[in-house]
């Protein structure tokens, strides 16, 4: 068989998320920085991401992260985060699996114990230090974008819980974060697609209801997720971002854990130095620290650092051919959930 043209993928995963890495084979995107790039395949041509994010290449379960020529001198390496709804600015988990795979695969340079990657991404630059040791990257720590609140206990009124609160927060992208004792539901494996239907549910109802625009990055201007939290006896807070068409998040989501930071930050619960552990669906943690305080926009807010592991576990080829029927892709309910249409 011959593949006189292919897309080169590295296969990873972070705390059991998987954010595949775009190395090869994509074609030139159009943008003089990683936000037009981004504003590009959202608004203009989004064939490569629908390409390498729906069936029959793709499942729900999974990101894809395209891996760019970096559009600042400051920077190592871009990468915009493309998902089944669209193109997104940030994501920790995302960061860590790129950070991961750029170093044990070669394309930058590792320098044990410690390697420093700067990151071009739509939202801004990102600092990444690799714990690195005998060939492996060991863990991975994103210093964030600041993280901000817009609104805490934001009202919406819903048909079937009646009135809830929301904190609107700003992570990398913006986070309707939602006590989930609200909705009747708990945070465990086996409430996983109730959490995804409800989570979609209220994104809906918040975009009619709140709006956002990010006083800095043009385009970056919805609710891009909602996160169910609650707190554990340990401490620690128990994460559940839900994503669109409906599915959950595997790790304890980097971007929203920011911005819960940012919302504890806001409330006076948490100040520079302190510490919080961050924990998935299915156990898995992320160290989440505020670094320090700054200003977005005339809003207070965070620096947090995002501490957890990625692990490439493949590789994969993807063959592009003029007559492949399915080259726009497809999805349906039986896999990504009953609420499949909203991706359309």
């Amino acid at each position: 068989m011959i593949f006189d043209r292919k897309l080169e993928i590295l296969q990873v995963h972070c705390e059991g998320e998987i954010g595949n890495v775009l190395v090869a084979g994509a074609p030139e995107i159009p943008g003089a920085t990683a936000l037009e790039k981004m504003n590009y395949i959202n608004n203009v041509d989004d064939s490569l991401r629908r390409f390498v994010t729906f069936e029959p290449r793709a499942n729900v379960a999974m990101t894809v992260n395209l891996l760019l020529e970096p559009t600042r001198p400051d920077a190592d390496a871009g990468f915009i985060v493309l998902q089944a709804d669209r193109a997104h600015a940030m994501s920790g988990s995302n960061c860590i699996c790129v950070v991961t795979a750029l170093l044990e695969s070669g394309r930058v340079a590792m320098v044990e114990p410690e390697t420093i990657v700067r990151l071009d991404m739509p939202a801004g630059l990102v600092t990444a230090r690799a714990r690195c040791e005998n060939g492996r990257c060991l863990s991975v720590s994103i210093d964030n974008v600041p993280a901000f609140a817009e609104v805490i206990d934001q009202e919406i009124d819903t048909p079937r819980w009646g009135r809830i609160k929301a904190d609107i927060c700003f992570g990398g992208v913006y986070y309707g974060l939602v006590d989930v004792e609200q909705v009747g539901l708990t945070i465990e494996p086996n409430n996983a697609r109730a959490l995804a239907e409800t989570g979609i549910e209220l994104k809906a109802l918040l975009a009619e209801q709140v709006k956002v625009k990010h006083p800095t990055l043009p385009g970056v201007d919805e609710i891009a997720y909602v996160m169910f939290r609650s707190q554990e006896p340990d401490g620690a807070v128990r994460t559940c971002t839900t994503l669109k068409p409906g599915r959950v998040d595997r790790s304890p989501c980097g971007t929203g854990s920011s911005a819960n930071l940012a919302s504890l930050h806001a409330r006076g619960l948490i100040s520079v130095g302190d510490t919080k552990v961050s924990r998935s669906i299915i156990g898995g943690e992320f160290l989440v620290q505020a670094l320090a305080e700054t200003e977005v926009g005339g809003r207070r807010a965070v620096i947090p650092r995002i501490t957890g592991q990625g692990f490439v576990y493949g590789k994969q080829q993807l063959r592009l051919v003029d007559d492949d029927p399915f080259a726009k892709g497809f999805a349906l309910s039986d896999t990504w959930g009953p609420q499949v249409h909203l991706l359309d």
